[in-house]
């Protein structure tokens, strides 16, 4: 079986991940990287040894489009893991010559740019994959076909608590970390939009309906969001969501925090609920006091999601894990998340904690009661913005606001007054 032909635009970043796995899939006989490129070669010259390029026969290019332009009758798809405001204009320009993309989550944060991809998509000659990486996890779509089946009963409701400590530098990473917009263009670059959009859409598809690869559909969103860091966007995030069939949906997501990374989603159901760490813990427990553990699967993300979109690619499989359609719950939901809480508020500055951390030499902005205002949100419905947060839940927002989307975060970029307690 001849190796699938790529090309990657990007080297730094998170493309380095994506060259890494296409490397370790090389190696395997999967595989075969044609071509890459970046704006800054010179920053790459020892990453481009330690990838052996030169030895693999890769061709490197300073312009993408030099680059499709090449080399695109020698590819069956091009990865797209570049910064969020760059992957519409990308994904155009390989779709537009008959090439699927394997494109970075998120897509898009501004619904009527993933439109505009959609139909762009209908040019390329096979459907593009958007990587959100644990969809196809054994254990994952395991679960999914038994809920389907009804062995848990109906689902009622369904929680995600995720908690990244990102320090002070991370905001400062490139130019668009933490920003609304850049120029005219939709960035929303945070916890829910980018470095937790994972399990947002993990979420999402628990919740969808009849079929195993299906998400979410929204009825109504309310949010409260807020900053500790001195950015444009928000670092935390409350959000509720009603879908169309009854099922609320509660997310409670922070950079503004310390201790350890965690994340679990809850799928909370008749007979039972399940708890699901990513690669840690697997539990389904039943109303009547049994426990059911289930033993994670090794799961290489990249590696796994490359191999899956090799096999859709070469008529192996129907679809792709997620397709563009499949990501408008997600955009969606963000959106209507900004549209409901109409602006971004400072956590108050008694509540945020400034640490730092003498091993990695870096600073942290925290609050020393976020698990506690996770829990009582998830749990009991408790909106901090009215137990201490100070301010009002934000207004129900439903598919038809998305209209005021464009207007609503062109205004929050405007309120640059108090950004946050640590400016």
């Amino acid at each position: 079986m001849a190796p699938v032909r790529i090309g990657i635009i990007g080297m730094g970043g998170f493309a380095g991940s994506h060259h890494n796995a296409v490397n370790k899939l090389e190696d395997q006989g999967h595989a075969r990287l044609i071509c890459t490129c970046d704006p800054h070669l010179a920053a790459f010259t020892l990453s481009r040894e330690k990838w052996r390029f030169a030895e693999r026969g890769v061709r490197v290019y300073d312009n993408y489009r030099a680059m499709l332009d090449a080399h695109h009758g020698q590819l069956d798809f091009v990865v797209v893991p570049t910064p969020i405001n760059l992957h519409a204009e990308m994904h155009a320009a390989a779709t537009a010559l008959g090439l699927p993309v394997y494109l970075e989550k998120p897509p898009t944060l501004d619904h009527a740019e993933l439109e505009q991809m959609i139909a762009a998509d209908a040019h390329a000659r096979k459907s593009s994959l958007v990587g959100f990486n644990f969809i196809i996890e054994k254990s994952r779509l395991a679960l999914k076909e038994r809920l389907l089946a009804g062995e848990f009963g109906a689902v009622r409701g369904a929680t995600l608590s995720a908690l990244w400590p990102r320090p002070t530098s991370y905001f400062a990473r490139n130019n668009w970390a933490g920003r609304l917009l850049m120029g005219d263009r939709v960035v929303l670059d945070s916890c829910l939009g980018n470095a937790m959009a994972h399990f947002v859409h993990n979420l999402l598809f628990w919740a969808g309906g009849a079929e195993l690869f299906s998400w979410a559909q929204l009825a109504a969103v309310r949010a409260e969001l807020y900053r500790a860091h001195a950015i444009e966007g928000a670092d935390t995030f409350f959000v509720e969501a009603d879908t169309t069939a009854g099922v609320t949906m509660r997310f409670a997501l922070s950079h503004a925090c310390a201790g350890p990374s965690t994340q679990l989603e809850m799928v909370l159901c008749d007979k039972a609920t399940i708890r699901y760490v990513v690669g840690k813990q697997i539990e389904v427990r039943w109303a009547d006091g049994r426990v059911e553990r289930i033993v994670p699967e090794h799961f290489d993300p990249l590696v796994e999601n490359h191999l899956d979109y090799h096999r859709y690619l070469r008529g192996e499989g129907a679809r792709p894990a997620t397709t563009l359609a499949d990501s408008r719950p997600f955009v969606a939901l963000n959106d209507l998340a900004h549209i409901s809480s109409g602006l971004i508020t400072s956590i108050p500055a008694p509540l945020v904690s400034r640490l730092r951390d003498d091993k990695d030499q870096k600073d942290y902005l925290s609050v020393p009661t976020m698990a506690t205002v996770h829990e009582n949100f998830l749990v009991r419905g408790a909106w901090p913005g009215s137990t201490g947060w100070e301010r009002a839940t934000g207004e129900v927002a439903t598919p038809a606001d998305l209209a005021r989307f464009h207007d609503v975060v062109r205004a929050m970029a405007g309120r640059q007054d108090g950004l946050s307690a640590g400016r």
